[in-house]
């Protein structure tokens, strides 16, 4: 075991922040198939050789995702991370866990590639997201990268269902200092069983219906992030939005950035999805 999880300060990548904020959150299970830029998520953990933690790769997405959902169904918080194209792959078990939900945390990491600087095409993984009425977080920078990460897994398992956190290469492959926290303890094993997580008709129809019955706890479960929020002048005739990384940009507009006051117009940083109206 290295000395990397000390509280302290870390010179980390987007990705091993990612990866030490998921360690410190208590996972005991961490799954991914290998792809740029998410394959270092898995490779730093693997690097640290804790023996409390199965981590281990995939044949494929799909295969990863269902055995972080195995460990999440005993009770213990499981991560997978993929990019962006392999949530394709896990498409089914992604789908199908947000309506079976969870009973440990359950995290999905994906690594979106705007530009395709490593990819073969360009996809936004929040409609996936969207799609299975989950939650998605979108750090902006490396220290919410770490805290988001456990943040996720809170609403995993607050909410019984899996968390998606979306980051994008220029995150996921930069690096900044991180002040990391406390590793919690990890889950105890729970072997309770439950046909919920069967998919017959009768339980499909059941847990959709609380899925969708879900949703307003989820939509003000995001709006309470503390990474939500308004900053720059408190009035003028313009006012931003701006997600993710893409704030980072947007302070590097303005002399001065964020603590110039009036020199950034209003912005809201949004930092998780669905967006309350």
């Amino acid at each position: 075991m290295t000395d990397t999880l000390a509280t302290g300060r870390e010179l980390l990548l987007g990705d091993e922040a990612l990866a030490l904020g998921a360690i410190h959150a208590g996972i005991t299970g961490a799954y991914a198939y290998p792809g740029t830029p998410s394959t270092e998520i898995l490779e730093y953990i693997i690097g640290q050789e804790d023996p409390t933690i199965s981590a281990r790769w995939g044949v494929n997405e799909k295969t990863a995702y269902e055995e972080a959902l195995g460990t999440s169904y005993a009770g213990r918080r499981a991560l997978v991370s993929m990019k962006h194209v392999g949530l394709n792959v896990a498409a089914d078990p992604f789908m199908n866990s947000a309506v079976t939900g969870v009973n440990g945390g359950l995290v999905v990491i994906v690594a979106d590639d705007p530009g395709m600087h490593s990819s073969q095409n360009e996809q936004d993984s929040r409609y996936f997201a969207s799609f299975a009425q989950i939650p998605c977080l979108e750090p902006a920078d490396q220290q919410q990268a770490y805290d988001m990460v456990r943040e996720a897994f809170d609403l995993s398992e607050a909410l019984s269902v899996p968390v998606m956190v979306r980051i994008v290469t220029r995150l996921a492959h930069s690096r900044a200092a991180v002040t990391t926290r406390e590793p919690r303890a990890q889950n105890p094993l729970d072997a309770s069983s439950g046909t919920n997580w069967v998919l017959l008709p009768v339980n499909a129809r059941r847990e959709y219906a609380k899925l969708t019955g879900k949703q307003p706890k989820i939509v003000s479960a995001v709006h309470d992030l503390k990474t939500m929020r308004r900053t720059g002048a408190a009035k003028g005739g313009t006012g931003l939005i701006a997600t993710g990384i893409a704030g980072n940009y947007v302070r590097e507009c303005f002399s001065g950035s964020e603590g110039a006051g009036d020199e950034l117009p209003p912005t809201l940083f949004v930092t998780g999805y669905p967006i309350s109206e």
